[in-house]
């Protein structure tokens, strides 16, 4: 399963969100892993972007930031005991120097909580969509005011299998990831997995209800259970292969609850999150391939929109963020 070893975590010293920097401890002491906790200061938030003109500004600037690490330090000392945590302190647009920080360090996981709601009331916030997007590493969004661990994670996979040949075998890697983080997960948090994948039967709209398409109701009726039957075989044999790489033992313990549900995953993925009541979704964001400045797909960002619980977010291997360490 996945072992991350090189963890940032992001932490806002306003509103404290202590309980993101425990997960990460927690999470960086399961894995042995080096953690780094930063947080970020605007320029807004230190008067940099106005101050730097003036010639007295320099000694003012260093006060302000040598605050925010003492405040950070402070905020971190009491998890020191049995682990060694480095901080830092970033400056600018946060999303920016999130990224560039994981580039500079080649750091494995981001988790952060969203910085707060946009204007239209969604979880996750104009810059935590830009990080989601364009982050080469996993992103974990950890929803404020969580409990001490997760009851229900959700893994959201996505088996179709019309999709071009050089896309199907991203996807297939983003399913592989999908159960393999989930499972992590569910381990280290003694909780429960379920596993999603949406399906439909292409055109049985229009099949039934199309004036120029509409076929009799037992036509359809067996396609549409052809469809499911079809579906059925992916999903079990994806199941199989993920048994088998995670072997008897651990499979046995895991025993994910699965659910193949019909319909829009743009629909099926919130609809279940909330009727399962699920604490955190684990999928993908990868955009459609071909696809040039597209870095997270139109079905993900409709999803992020209708949750309410924590998300982690992966994307393929080879994905390639377009922020640069230097404008």
């Amino acid at each position: 399963m996945k072992q991350f070893k090189n963890i940032l975590c992001i932490v806002d010293l306003e509103k404290g969100h202590k309980q993101v920097l425990e997960r990460a401890v927690t999470l960086a002491e399961n894995n042995h892993a080096n953690l780094t906790v930063t947080t970020v200061a605007s320029s807004s938030s230190t008067n940099i972007g106005v101050l730097e003109r003036a010639f007295i500004s320099t000694d003012l600037q260093v006060t302000i930031l040598n605050n925010f690490k003492q405040e950070l330090e402070n905020l971190v000392k009491p998890y020191c005991q049995g682990i060694n945590i480095e901080t830092r302190i970033l400056t600018g647009t946060p999303f920016l120097e999130i990224i560039r920080e994981v580039l500079r360090n080649a750091h494995d996981l981001v988790i952060k909580c969203p910085a707060s709601r946009d204007w239209l009331g969604h979880l996750f916030s104009s810059d935590d969509k830009n990080l989601l997007r364009k982050c080469p590493c996993p992103v974990w969004m950890v929803r404020p005011n969580t409990g001490e661990s997760f009851d229900r994670v959700l893994a959201a996979i996505d088996l179709n299998d019309s999709y071009p040949s050089k896309e199907l075998k991203t996807r297939h890697f983003l399913n592989e990831m999908v159960m393999d983080l989930g499972s992590s997960l569910v381990v280290s948090e003694f909780a429960d997995l379920h596993v999603v994948h949406a399906w439909e039967a292409v055109g049985e709209s229009e099949l039934r209800h199309g004036a120029f398409m509409q076929r009799p109701a037992d036509e359809v009726n067996a396609y549409v259970d052809q469809a499911r039957q079809h579906h059925t075989q992916l999903l079990d044999t994806f199941m199989k292969e993920i048994n088998n790489k995670l072997g008897e033992d651990t499979a046995n313990y895991i025993n994910p609850r699965l659910h193949m549900t019909k319909g829009s995953v743009c629909k099926v993925i919130p609809e279940l999150a909330k009727e399962l009541q699920v604490d955190c979704i684990v999928m993908g964001t990868v955009a459609r391939t071909g696809v040039p400045g597209l870095f997270m797909g139109n079905t993900a960002e409709t999803i992020l929109d209708q949750l309410e619980c924590s998300v982690l977010a992966i994307k393929p291997s080879d994905f390639v963020t377009p922020v640069a360490l230097e404008d």
